[in-house]
């Protein structure tokens, strides 16, 4: 099972490789801008911490993606000497490009599988993962 997943993966990735090279991030910019537009405005510790990355160095990478306008940083109006990070309606635009460039693939593939019992096989599968990642997710231990 994993070594298809793991093929599954690869043959994704390699589809998806010179869309990701276009957006001209870096991966630690990559990785923080899903992780602020997933979870909505964040104190620059938080952010740190969730990505496993020192605060300067996360510092660099958020002022980065700042000056290519897609995070910001406002004032958190529950403590005025904190600043949050929040994406930008840029960023929200570029995520969602991405996004659809995923759903066209899938679409594309499935468009191969011709026996509708596969398509069907197929559809229960990923409701199974979906189910078993709402559950790691609400009990993350």
């Amino acid at each position: 099972m994993i070594a298809a997943y793991d093929r599954f993966h690869a043959c994704i990735t390699r589809l998806h490789a010179p869309h990701v090279v276009e957006l001209s991030l870096t991966l630690a910019q990559l990785k923080a801008l899903y992780l602020v537009a997933s979870s909505g405005p964040m104190r620059m510790s938080e952010v740190a911490e969730r990505l496993g990355t020192a605060a300067s160095t996360t510092s660099g990478v958020v002022d980065g993606l700042v000056q290519l306008e897609l995070l910001e940083r406002v004032e958190d109006p529950a403590d005025r000497r904190q600043v949050l990070v929040r994406p930008t309606a840029a960023a929200a635009e570029r995520l969602e490009d991405f996004s659809e460039l995923g759903h066209r693939r899938i679409r594309e593939l499935l468009e191969q599988i011709r026996l509708p019992d596969d398509l069907v096989t197929i559809e229960r599968a990923i409701d199974l993962l979906a189910d078993a990642a709402g559950s790691a997710e609400r009990d993350p231990s």
